[in-house]
């Protein structure tokens, strides 16, 4: 499964770089720091670049996030941004591809994923929420996803509208995702949203609870 979609040429060494990452990490952070609990341990899915990983480590110290990528590629730019850092909070990024019916034994009380769901088959976000249930504490285990969705009952704005067709056009496999059919499948894993929140460029903020 193939879910990064970032621009080579990036400092240091063997690291990538992303323009949505310079865009969204700010409100992204601004909701992290109200939902995460103070000493949370983070697990991201799907890390891509590595570059949100390395932000939040360095603004939330207390946290330990642990990064993720199925891609080899991935993992290596992980590592050349957490080798220049010197984070102690940030962990070495773990091969998970969410699709899959096992991941590694992890620890943790929060899983991150951002801008997979629709740059990825409609198995990896079953994937995902299978395995949230599987490994995040039960109760009060959180899984927060960011991303572009459709909603029932709010108008597609043309920029998604044009964004899910260029999905489309590169892989039928990948698109927007229906949110009324992701959090149906996330209470079939005991998932609960408890939280929606309208961000910048028509993205949504989702926080699911274990109950």
């Amino acid at each position: 499964m193939q879910t990064l979609d970032s621009i080579q040429n990036a400092a240091p060494e063997g690291a990538l770089t992303s323009p949505a990452v310079a865009r969204n990490t700010a409100p992204i952070l601004e909701v992290l720091r109200a939902h995460l609990p103070a000493r949370a341990r983070v697990l991201e899915i799907a890390s891509g670049s590595g570059e949100h990983a390395l932000a939040f480590a360095r603004a939330l110290r207390a946290t330990t996030w642990t990064p993720s990528d199925p891609s080899p590629e991935a993992r290596a730019s992980i590592a050349a941004w957490r080798a220049e850092a010197g984070l102690p909070n940030l962990e070495p990024p773990l091969e998970i591809d969410a699709s899959a019916e096992a991941w590694p034994e992890v620890d943790v009380q929060v899983i991150f994923c951002a801008n997979m769901t629709h740059i990825s088959p409609w198995a990896a976000t079953e994937g995902l929420l299978a395995g949230a249930a599987r490994i995040l504490p039960d109760p009060g285990g959180l899984l927060v996803l960011y991303g572009p969705y459709r909603e029932s009952d709010v108008p597609l704005a043309p920029s998604n509208a044009a964004f899910d067709a260029s999905l489309k056009a590169r892989d039928p496999a990948w698109g927007l995702r229906e949110l009324d059919a992701v959090t149906a499948l996330a209470k079939i894993h005991r998932l609960h949203l408890t939280r929606r929140v309208e961000m910048p460029a028509n993205n949504l903020m989702l926080l699911f609870r274990l109950a």
